[in-house]
Order: structure tokens, then sequence, then C-alpha cells
């Protein structure tokens, strides 16, 4: 009995779908287009954090020791720079090491004349945990004890951060709008078909149908639809997101920028695609059919 009444649901539902042919390609299109959407503002956000992250750990704060302090004296620093809140990692660097640095760099050594090592001072590179936290960080290490100077690119460091926030709002934002416009369509959809079958509908109620033997046909309409949407916008945010990415890399100039392999997010992708279809779906049949169940 069961089986059989599965068998009715999935008939009715893809009758329903071939009835409608134009409506359910436009309900397909615009869960395919929404998604689509929807996917590469995350891939987008993804990548800013990413993005961020990698700068995170290449964002330092130069920590300069006071030229009074021996070399044993400036070592000892670094436990007290090491217990401080949002610090990632502490290495110290010597006058020596830093003048060799400064050598590597500088096109002419020779026009340096008898400047030395001695000019400079022993120093920490300090990097951190998150750069949102960055200026708080600087002024931790200024209070340590033997640290003359700090030295940081502040504004670098904000800029990323006003960026992630822009990227991360925007994309929620755009998920949200999307997500309601696809709920519109399908709904709509779902209405067209259920007013032209408004009397059979009634009378089934008539003679005794419950709501939900009435209601599982509409909702496996929507359920197929939202599947087939989803399973058609991750295969062509897979194929944009890798030409986009391929594109990206080969040009001259961005090459510096690292992009997030689309086979190591696939799986959330799919995921979510496939929640997202199939809630369209099964949402918009319900909010299309609850008023012709009211018998």
């Amino acid at each position: 009995m069961r089986g059989n009444r599965f068998v009715y649901y999935v008939r009715e539902g893809i009758n329903s779908i071939f009835n409608h042919g134009f409506m359910s390609f436009a309900s397909v299109c615009i869960i395919v287009a929404c998604l689509i959407i929807m996917g590469s503002f995350t891939l987008l956000a993804l990548n800013v954090d990413n993005m961020i992250d990698t700068m995170e750990s290449e964002n330092e704060i130069m920590a300069f020791v006071n030229s009074e302090y021996s070399r044993a004296d400036a070592q000892a620093i670094q436990p007290y720079i090491e217990s401080i809140d949002n610090v990632d990692t502490v290495r110290f660097v010597t006058r020596e090491q830093a003048w060799d640095d400064f050598l590597d760099q500088y096109n002419d050594p020779s026009r340096l004349g008898d400047f030395g090592a001695d000019i400079l001072r022993d120093r920490y590179v300090v990097y951190v945990n998150d750069i949102s936290k960055l200026a708080d960080t600087r002024d931790a290490i200024s209070q340590v004890s033997g640290i003359a100077a700090t030295s940081v690119h502040l504004d670098v460091a904000r800029g990323l951060v006003r960026f992630r926030n822009i990227v991360t709002i925007a994309s929620l934002a755009l998920v949200a709008i999307l997500f309601v416009i696809s709920l519109f369509i399908m709904s709509n959809t779902i209405k067209l078909t259920t007013f032209e079958r408004r009397d059979e509908i009634a009378i089934m109620k008539m003679v005794g149908a419950t709501s939900t033997f009435i209601r599982w046909p509409f909702v496996v309409q929507g359920l197929i639809l939202g599947l087939l949407g989803s399973l058609i916008s991750f295969v062509m945010e897979w194929g944009i997101y890798t030409l986009f990415s391929t594109k990206l890399m080969a040009t001259s100039g961005l090459s510096f920028m690292t992009v997030i392999p689309f086979a190591a997010v696939s799986i959330p992708i799919f995921l979510a695609f496939t929640v997202v279809g199939l809630g369209v779906g099964v949402i918009g049949s319900l909010l299309a059919i609850r008023n012709y169940l009211k018998v």
C-alpha cells in the first residue's frame, strides 16, 4: 500500500513537471542562476579569507630591543613577548642578521661606506593569530620592558579586515535575497499546477483524502526541480570557477594570488547546493499549495 502511494506521488509529481514544462524549465533556470551567484560569492569570500590568513602569517610586528641591552638580556625578553595574547610565533633576529638581510636587498652596498651592523638593533619578528587585533598586540608588545620601538603596517591590515567584512556581509545578504527570489519563483510554479487542479483537489478533500496525500505529489515536484537545479548549478559552478581561477593564475601581475582548488571545497559546495535546492523546492511547494487545502 505504501509502495503504491509512493509510486503515485512520484508519477503525479513528474507529470506536473512535464505538463507545465515552460514554468518548470524557468524554475530550474532561476534556481541554477541563484545558486551559481550564491556559490560564486561564497567562493569569493572563502578565497578572501584564505588570502587574509596567508597575509596574517606574513604580516609581522617588528619589535626593536633597547640598544643598551646585552645579547643575553635581549634574548631574555622573548618569553614575555610569547605570553602576549594573539601572538603566534616569535623570532629573534640579531643586528648582524638584520644587516646581512639589508645588504641582500640593497643594490649597491659599496655606497654604505663605513656603516655596519652596529647602527642597527637586535629585534624580534612577531607573527599574530588575528590580524584584526594587530594594533592591540603592538601596544602590548611596546609595554614589554626592553622593547624600545615597534613597527607594523597597520593601514594594510585594517584595509584587509575591512575588505573581508564587506565581502562577508555582501555575500550573506545576497544569499538571503536570492534564496527568497528562488522561493518566490518555485512557489509560483507550483501555484500554476494547483490552480489548474483546484477543482480536483477540492473533490479529493470532500471524499476524505488527507492533506498529506494531496500535498505529496507537489512536494515531489518541488524536490525534483530543486535537485535538478542544484546538480546543474554545481557542474556549472565547477566549470566557471576552474576557468576563472586558471585565467587568474595565468595573468601576469596576479600570479602572487593564491586560489583555493575547487576540489578542496567541492564536497561542502555540493552539499550546500543540494540542501538549498531541495529546501527551495519543498518550501516553495508547501507555500504554494497551503491555500488550496482549505476546503
